[in-house]
């Protein structure tokens, strides 16, 4: 253990030298940087499957759950999405140097507050080759260097991504250890990670609840909390039947594996047609309901239209407070009635985890109230809380979805990885 402190400390020092090396660097060589790793990921299709195949195989043998393997997974369309997410960080503006804010004190000295990186971050992760990617491509646009912790499950498909992002760094002549791994020092080494105060400026875990906790309260590192979702989608008495079936299928259905996905849909009483039409798409879709009995009696039993097709109907259990609390991230998802939009905050404020919640409605009143009312750092009105991410708000890409509040709430993009310095330019005054 003494050996691998020592490392990790080596490791954390060269990372703040290259988050020195970064600050000479303007936006074009930052760019050009980025650029080349947008082509390397391009060039790399191929072997980087290969790679992921090698994670996916040992996932399975393993026993690793769906949900997990489905994040573990690259095909070429996400590895050119992850491209095309590299390049629309390329396309934002430099988020470093920024004037905040700036004035002329009445003693002459000229004050000006102004944007500047965060520093060195530790992010601890598990399964998620996209987020070595991102969080790669967010800190180097934003002047951070970046030690990542991805997690055994994917370990070849970060080597090579690793490879892949130290090679442009390279041949772009920006400092190579501007992004580091630490996964070779296995669970010792992200439990070292977390004690390096004074060399890393903040850690970002990102995953389930067991890791983001265990990160929470072993870190003497300062820690920004990130994606545990459990969502809530309430409907309520004035939803548009159609608006809400539509709305409900996404939130659940899209990516069921990812921490914007719907986990509880509320249902108001007096929202029955929409509410049957809402547990009969779900169920026909695969989705496993866990019904407020009330929800149970308003979906009839049904039988496959065209049983040549072997249609999956999802399962159907009673719901426990256990359900209520649970972050599924799979075709399951928790149902209760609710008798006004007083019981559905209610529900949401006792069982939110803060990250998005949503309402389905006709009412402008009721939007207004679900809206100053509940406290999450993302809060939908008809639309899918699938639009909670990074990319779909602009801004290239994300780092996590903040759950605290305090520095960043929500998606954190370059924005949010920054802080700010004051600069005091005077001309020999002194203070009497």
């Amino acid at each position: 253990m003494a050996e691998i402190a020592e490392d990790i400390r080596t490791v954390s020092d060269r990372a703040r030298s290259a988050s020195r090396a970064l600050n000479r660097l303007d936006r074009e060589r930052k760019d050009r940087t980025l650029a080349a790793v947008a082509s390397g990921l391009r060039e790399s299709v191929s072997a980087l499957m290969t790679a992921n195949r090698e994670d996916l195989d040992r996932g399975r043998e393993s026993g690793l759950s769906r949900a997990l393997l489905d994040r573990l997974a690259l095909d070429e369309q996400r590895i050119e999405k992850l491209a095309e997410a590299v390049e629309e960080i390329i396309a934002l503006d430099d988020p470093i140097g920024r004037v905040i804010q700036g004035r002329t004190l009445p003693n002459g000295l000229r004050l000006t507050q102004t944007s500047v990186p965060l520093g060195v971050l530790g992010v601890i992760y598990e399964a998620r080759p996209n987020v070595t990617v991102d969080i790669a491509a967010l800190a180097l646009k934003s002047g951070n260097a970046a030690i990542l912790r991805g997690g055994s499950a994917a370990q070849s498909t970060n080597e090579m991504l690793l490879a892949i992002i130290r090679e442009a760094l390279h041949s772009t002549a920006a400092p190579v250890d501007a992004v580091q791994s630490i996964d070779s020092y296995g669970r010792e080494g992200a439990t070292e990670l977390m004690t390096q105060r004074g060399s890393v400026d903040v850690l970002i875990p990102r995953g389930g609840r067991d890791l983001i906790q265990h990160v929470v309260q072993n870190a003497r590192v300062p820690v920004i909390e990130t994606g545990e979702g459990n969502v809530h989608l309430f409907i309520d008495a004035t939803a548009d039947p159609e608006k809400a079936r539509e709305i409900a299928l996404n939130a659940k259905t899209h990516r069921p594996s990812v921490c914007n996905t719907a986990e509880t849909l509320l249902i108001h009483s007096q929202a029955e047609e929409a509410g049957r039409e809402v547990l009969r798409c779900l169920h026909r879709a695969g989705v496993n309901l866990h019904l407020d009995p009330r929800a149970k009696e308003w979906l009839p039993a049904e039988e496959p239209e065209d049983p040549a097709k072997d249609q999956q109907f999802g399962t159907i259990s009673e719901v426990t407070e256990e359900d209520f609390a649970t972050e599924y991230m799979d075709l399951e998802i928790a149902v209760g009635i609710v008798e006004s939009l007083d019981e559905a905050m209610e529900h949401i404020s006792r069982w939110s985890t803060g990250h998005t919640e949503a309402i389905v409605t006709d009412s402008v009143s009721n939007a207004d109230r679900f809206v100053t009312e509940i406290d999450a750092a993302a809060v939908i009105v008809n639309a899918s809380t699938r639009f909670t991410d990074g990319g779909q708000f602009g801004l290239g890409a994300e780092v996590g979805i903040s759950t605290q509040k305090t520095h960043a709430r929500g998606p954190m993009g370059m924005g949010e990885l920054t802080t700010t310095k004051w600069v005091v330019r005077g001309e020999g005054q002194t203070r009497a």
